[in-house]
């Protein structure tokens, strides 16, 4: 007799980008063409420092435990970066290494968030928010990322959740933002800052696409006055230096938070490795500049998308603000097609063509307030962003094929038309 799982166990979704990543990869596996604009990933290699002294520290055997909350000359240097760069007022004592950022989002609720505490999430949402919310019984409410407001955070939301929720706790902030390519400007976060200083509230801001603004620069909520002591900021090497696959961030938070952090860490994950640790803090202290160019070529793969996507009909999508996701409203298309936005994406994967498929994600991947839009990520080389772009039109004309696959997937079908 197999062991019943927990309700929680039982009401887990795996993050959908993996999900329509293996279905490409098994698509490829059998032959087809598949440009893979799913996935969150870098198609560069992981900057130069980080590589040497990954190497460097392999041969000096630095593959034993370590201090939990993180090597004290990673911890250093990770507090001077965010100092330096976006003005946080860190020392090392306020640093906390974990296995990427998204390891954050859990410590941070086990931290803040007691049963029926409630949590504001800006929607669209980055999907691993919810599930871990959810894991410490955290009550959520909503609210909608507009196109027309530059899916900036809406702070009039925030303040009516503050004001009238019974248990107001914490708060999910994702600048720049993923999937739209919001910004919060420095207006939205020092107002922020002033609803929530002095409150019981805590803030989780989510910043991995920290070098990918294209319009100003970054700026960080724990940089206003007294946002140490209320905020989690959460940093990953996946994009900045292309190190996704070294399972390398950290977090910047109160002395106390990452303390209790610390012991988190400790009775889960032990330590992050350290030669890990000593890869990225190489990157952080030599690799800016390869850092920095790297990122003017991603800002070139993402313009040239969203220019492409604008030509054709159907299709509106913003200036590239930041990220590099492209984020393009196309309800009229699902309207005419009879298709919701995700049975859109599945179909450009699937069925749209017998050699080549386009694997991209349905925006509802990212709560409700995603339907009608879909999001493309820049992780293949320019040639391979257009000839996706290129085809699409072909593929949103092909009305036979969609009505063939919408009859082998009902469940894709527009039960009524989206708002355009």
């Amino acid at each position: 007799m197999s062991v019943t799982l927990s309700r929680f166990a039982s009401s887990l979704n795996a993050e959908t980008a993996f999900t329509v990543l293996a279905v490409a990869k098994q698509l490829k596996a059998k032959g087809k063409d598949v440009i893979e604009l799913e996935i969150g990933d870098s198609p560069f290699d992981s900057s130069t420092s980080a590589k040497e002294a990954g190497l460097e520290a392999i041969k000096n055997n630095e593959s034993h435990y370590c201090p939990s909350p993180g090597l004290p000359a990673f911890r250093e240097a990770a507090a001077k970066f965010v100092k330096d760069e976006f003005g946080i007022p860190a020392a090392a004592e306020n640093i906390s290494v974990g296995p990427g950022a998204k390891i954050f989002q859990q410590y941070f609720c086990e931290a803040v968030v007691n049963p029926n505490d409630g949590v504001l999430v800006f929607s669209p949402y980055f999907p691993t928010f919810i599930p871990n919310i959810e894991r410490r019984g955290g009550r959520i409410t909503y609210a909608a990322l507009q196109q027309s407001h530059d899916f900036r955070p809406p702070l009039d939301a925030v303040e009516k959740f503050l004001n009238e929720d019974p248990s107001p706790r914490a708060i999910f902030l994702n600048s720049p933002h993923n999937p739209t390519g919001g910004v919060a400007t420095e207006d939205d976060l020092k107002r922020l800052a002033e609803m929530v200083r002095g409150k019981n509230v805590a803030v989780f801001s989510d910043e991995p696409y920290c070098h990918m603004v294209w319009q100003g620069k970054h700026r960080s909520l724990l940089a206003q006055p007294g946002m140490l002591d209320q905020c989690i900021a959460a940093y990953t090497f996946s994009k900045s230096y292309s190190m996704s696959g070294w399972r390398l961030g950290f977090s910047v938070s109160s002395k106390a938070m990452a303390q209790a952090i610390g012991l988190m860490i400790n009775t889960t994950l032990s330590c992050v490795p350290p030669i890990v640790q000593l890869a990225g803090k190489a990157a952080l202290e030599r690799d800016r500049s390869e850092r920095d160019a790297v990122m003017q070529k991603f800002r070139v793969k993402l313009e040239g998308l969203v220019a492409g996507l604008n030509k054709i009909e159907g299709v509106k999508t913003l200036p590239p603000n930041a990220t590099f996701y492209a984020f393009p409203n196309v309800a009229p298309i699902c309207n005419k097609l009879g298709i919701t936005s995700h049975g859109l994406a599945l179909y450009l994967l699937e069925g749209a063509d017998e050699k080549l498929g386009v694997a991209c994600l349905g925006g509802e991947c990212f709560g409700e307030a995603g339907h009608g839009f879909l999001r493309f990520s820049c992780a293949e080389t320019d040639e391979r962003i257009a000839e996706a772009v290129a085809f699409l039109p072909t593929a949103f004309s092909r009305i036979d094929r969609v009505k063939a696959y919408l009859e082998a997937h009902p469940q894709h079908r527009l039960a009524k038309p989206y708002a355009t």
